[in-house]
């Protein structure tokens, strides 16, 4: 694939879940495209080989729990005192189990709830407050396909994503007057480990879906992050944009 190439020099982008998947394709994007990049992460094995794979003296990283709030405001205080976050992609995410509602495990719900929304929620309300002062950012959430359409046995995943896209449909508004732009992607399943935390019957229910007849590559989602915390984009905010493979069209 030709990629295009961004330029994100003087540009800092904190990637949370960056440390695999979706996440850590970003990182190398933004990398080879010039930017400082941090990426934050729960998994302190993952984010060492990350560290390692990506071999770049422009990386660094946190190993945080974006569910927690007070860990969230204090790395992104220490940050502020040596540069600006110029770019946050809300990346971590966790699927939960495979399960219909009735039968969901109460304390699991909550789980995946407060990751795949309260993380992205405690993230953007820590960062804003400086891309406010700065007049300046880029934000995007990944949430999901299943945000827009619901996916049966994924009640709780599908609860999260889709209050992940009102979020940023409210947050763009807020910040509309601003030289802050607020994005939603919504993948189809891609070939990233999420898909180890499933069920097989689910993972091809799931590619029955998508018209195109495959799984979405990671390269392809990189792209479309990349355009949308890019300088050029200078009109969309509030905007969800999909990458479905045609399984959604709207």
């Amino acid at each position: 694939m030709n990629k295009i190439k961004f330029d994100f020099k003087n540009k800092t982008a904190v990637i949370t879940g960056g440390a695999q998947g979706f996440g850590f394709d970003i990182a190398k994007r933004f990398l080879n495209s010039g930017a400082r990049v941090i990426i934050w992460d729960i998994d302190s094995k993952m984010i060492e080989k990350a560290v390692k794979d990506l071999n770049n003296q422009n990386l660094s990283s946190n190993v945080i729990d974006v569910s927690n709030y007070k860990e969230v405001e204090d790395c992104t205080n220490e940050i502020n005192k040596k540069s600006n976050i110029d770019i946050l992609i809300n990346n971590a995410g966790i699927t939960g189990p495979t399960s219909t509602l009735w039968e969901y495990d109460v304390e699991m719900w909550k789980k995946v709830v407060d990751i795949n929304l309260m993380g992205t929620f405690n993230c953007c309300r820590a960062v804003v407050p400086n891309m406010i002062k700065n007049n300046y950012g880029r934000i995007v959430n990944v949430a999901s396909v299943a945000g827009k359409d619901g996916n049966a046995n994924a009640s709780a995943y599908s609860v999260g994503k889709a209050g992940a896209i009102g979020l940023t449909k409210s947050l763009g508004k807020e910040l509309a007057d601003k030289n802050i732009a607020v994005n939603a992607v919504t993948p189809a399943g891609a070939k990233t480990r999420i898909l180890d935390q499933m069920t097989k019957e689910h993972v091809q229910r799931m590619l029955s879906k998508v018209p195109r007849g495959r799984f979405l590559e990671v390269e392809e989602f990189t792209s479309l992050v990349c355009w949308l915390s890019s300088e050029e984009n200078t009109f969309s905010t509030a905007a969800v944009f999909d990458i479905s493979g045609g399984r959604s069209t709207y």
